[in-house]
Formats: structure tokens, sequence, C-alpha cells
């Protein structure tokens, strides 16, 4: 180990046009006549396994032979009707786990339809239509909702029960609407602010309002809440990271990959956003990846990834793992964090991360003997976020490892209070679930409160 230069972070490492090129879309839009030849090839199988798949049960068969006839406007309102934020979903969703892991084509022939792209096409091409609002309120009921998180969840519940006629008022602590789909994703998956834009769809609708800024702290709050509210909806997603537990976790240059995540996507001048030459990512899901990836494309000259087990148990999917190491990090497994080692020439900083080869005794992680060094001028942590809000527990909430418990509508143990997303228990922690949540426990409101 020779981390003795001092460390190397600093902003505009590239020019104005190597951050645009390098953050541009990094899954461009299908031509036209590109998506038509992609939906000729889907068998429109009657018992679709590609829509049981999807968490939000679109029909894909259905959507895709609209692509195939022109009718992009239909295609996009098959989508939209199962799945409201199914603009953001097609480019975010591991389709390759999901709808087309599944298709009779890749069962076939190894290569599935591009479902999630055609997906985007169509509700791209909504989006930029003179018209794009497709839904209309039903009469207005008199019944207010609040919903606590603008996420994924969150937005798909107010938007369901806003459908419906109620008034839906959603409560944010942060500045603006979106939650991990305008915080939490690498910007080359959501260019052009297009969170944004689909939250303005979503509102256009009418009969939501959206408090940001606010954030859920007491219980005398959460009450009061209750009471001005005839049902309750928690989107509130996972807040909290979890910590390393090691020595030097304090150290300059080390911080939550998410929030570096959010910070990047917060930043219009990416020449501004300062990155080390060395950078270490602890962590094995689609955040360690997102900000393994973003190190590399400001600047990076050597960015590592590093997990404690095998690559079969990251939950970051095959193709997450060969896009990083496409833009050139490079993946370690079996080691764990022992220390986080002071840079020589500033003892404030971090220099190195020293960690313990592990391996599997009697299905057990233990740890070898063996020790390695990565020099580092930043270090993020990836490894799992959690609620972590004692006041859960003391306003009455059952829970699960941490996160509320539910029935599957996301009915809570408290009376007229439902919850879903990342903070239900028992979920995969994907926008598409989220999304499902958020609708499933929106129907479920709306049957509580109009037949009592």
């Amino acid at each position: 180990m020779t981390h003795s230069l001092a460390p190397d972070v600093r902003a505009a490492r590239l020019s104005a046009a190597d951050y645009a090129q390098r953050f541009a879309d990094a899954t461009p839009r299908l031509s036209a006549p590109q998506a038509v030849l992609e939906a000729e090839r889907c068998l429109y199988c009657f018992d679709a396994p590609c829509a049981t798949a999807c968490p939000t049960h679109i029909d894909v068969p259905s959507f895709i032979r609209r692509i195939s006839d022109g009718n992009l406007r239909g295609a996009a309102r098959a989508i939209l009707e199962a799945n409201p934020l199914g603009g953001m979903c097609a480019r975010v969703c591991p389709t390759e786990n999901l709808c087309e892991a599944v298709c009779v084509r890749n069962t076939q022939e190894g290569q599935p339809v591009a479902i999630g792209r055609l997906q985007r096409f169509a509700v791209d091409a909504l989006m930029d239509s003179a018209k794009p609002q497709l839904f209309s309120r039903a009469p207005a009921t008199g019944k207010k909702i609040g919903v606590i998180g603008a996420g994924p969840a969150g937005l798909a519940c107010a938007h369901s029960l806003a459908k419906q006629g109620h008034e839906v008022t959603i409560f944010d602590a942060r500045p603006k609407a979106g939650g991990l789909n305008e915080y939490g994703l690498a910007s080359y998956k959501t260019p052009d602010q297009f969170a944004q834009a689909e939250v303005r769809w979503l509102l256009d609708l009418g009969g939501i309002t959206i408090r940001t800024g606010w954030k859920l702290e007491t219980a005398d709050q959460f009450e009061a809440l209750r009471r001005e509210h005839d049902a309750l909806f928690l989107g509130m997603g996972l807040p909290n990271t979890h910590q390393l537990g090691v020595p030097g976790e304090h150290l300059g240059g080390v911080q939550d990959a998410i929030d570096f995540i959010a910070t990047l996507r917060q930043t219009e001048n990416l020449a501004t956003l300062p990155i080390g030459r060395r950078v270490v990512v602890i962590g094995g899901g689609m955040t360690a990846v997102d900000a393994a990836v973003q190190a590399k494309l400001l600047g990076a000259q050597d960015v590592h990834m590093v997990y404690r087990r095998g690559p079969q148990a990251m939950s970051a999917s095959k193709a997450e793992q060969e896009w990083a190491q496409t833009n050139g990090v490079t993946i370690h497994h079996w080691l764990a964090p022992q220390e986080i080692v002071a840079n020589r020439v500033d003892a404030s900083h971090v220099g190195a991360v020293r960690f313990a080869r592990q391996s599997l005794q009697d299905g057990k992680l233990s740890p070898t003997g063996q020790t390695e060094y990565l020099e580092a001028d930043m270090v993020f942590k990836a490894i799992g976020q959690h609620l972590g809000n004692p006041l859960l527990a003391q306003v009455g909430f059952a829970l699960e490892d941490g996160r509320i418990a539910t029935d599957e509508a996301g009915q809570t143990s408290l009376p007229g209070v439902w919850a879903g997303g990342d903070c239900r228990a028992g979920g995969l922690d994907l926008t598409v679930e989220a999304v499902a949540h958020g609708m499933q426990s929106a129907q479920a409101i709306h049957t509580h409160l109009m037949n009592p």
C-alpha cells in the first residue's frame, strides 16, 4: 500500500463536450421504423407470460400490437392505465429479469422482444404530442386522502385516487416531487428532466396537491394528518442509509452513494462536481452500480466496486454488472471492509480501504485471514437503506424487519392507513413494484371510503 500522495479530488476533469457525451441517454429511444420492426417480432401470446411477470400487469401484447398498427396513443393508454409511471419504469425497470425474461421469443430464440424500449417509445410519443393527457377525473367524492412521500408509490396512489374523484395532498420532505426517480437514479437513465416531466403529466389530471419541504417528525403531526384526512397512504421509501461500522468511516471523502447520486442529479453543470481520481464503491446493488459508473463518467481514473459475497448474490442484475464493467469499473467479490485508512499526507481524508477476504464456510460468510488494500480518494457506501424512524413504532405500526407490515392491499395495523413501496415489508425494492403497491392501495382506499 503506497497512499503517500495527497488526496486527488477535483472538479472539471473533462471538457464540456465530454460531460455532455458521457451523460447522454444510455439507451436512446427507438425510431419509428425500428419500433414497428421490433413490435412485429411479438407473437401476441394469449396467456402472455410477460404481462404476468410485470408487477403492474401491463397488457404487453395489446400495447405492442397497437404500436405495430401505428396507434401510439392507444398503446400509451394501455400502458398508463396499468402503470401511470410507465415512462420511467420503461427506462429503469430490470426488464431482463421480469417481462423480457419470460418472453416466448427469449425462450425460443434467446432474444426477447425489447418490451422496455417499446414501452418507452409509446409513452414518449404521447408525452411529446399536443394532447398528452389521456385521463379525466370522476365526479368529486368529497373525500380527502393524505399521501406521505412523493416517490413512485405515492405518486401512483395519488393519481389513481384522483382519477376516482378524491382530493389528494402529497407531503414530501424534498424540494421536488419524484422520490427515487428524481434523486436516486443515474442521470444517464433519466436525462432531459424526464422525472419532472412525468410528475407534471400526473398533476395535470387535477385533484392532486403537493406540499414539499414537509417531514414526518412527531406523533402529534401524524395524528393531525389522520384527523384531517379520510385515509392516509405512506410511501416514504427508505430515507436512511446503513453504515459500515468500521474505523475511519468519518474521514473526509467518505459518503453515502445515494447522497452522491442525488447531488449529481441536482447539479446543472457537472464540471463543478468534484470527483476523486481513485474511487471505491462498497456494495453490490443497483445504487452501487449507478455510483460507480457515474464516478467513472465524471472522470475518475480508477473505480472499484467491492462486494462481500460472490457475483450470484449481488442484487444488481447481470445486465447492470456488465454495464459497470463496460464503463471501466472493476468489480471485486468476496471482500468485506475492515477499515477506512487515513491518507498519509492529509490525515483527515481517506487514503485507502482495507478489506478482509471472505469465503463460505458451512454456508456462513467467514474471513480467510487474508487482507487486501485499495487506494482511494473517495469512498461511496452503498450497502442498503432502512426506515430507521422510531416514530412508526411509537404511533402503533406493526413492523417487520424495520419496515411497515401490511396485508396484500397495503392495509397497515392502523385503521385507515395504508403503506407501499420500499417502506412496506416484504417487497422487491423495485420502482415498478412501488407503483403496483400504490395502485393496489388506492383501490383498497377507494373501496373502503365508498363502502363504509
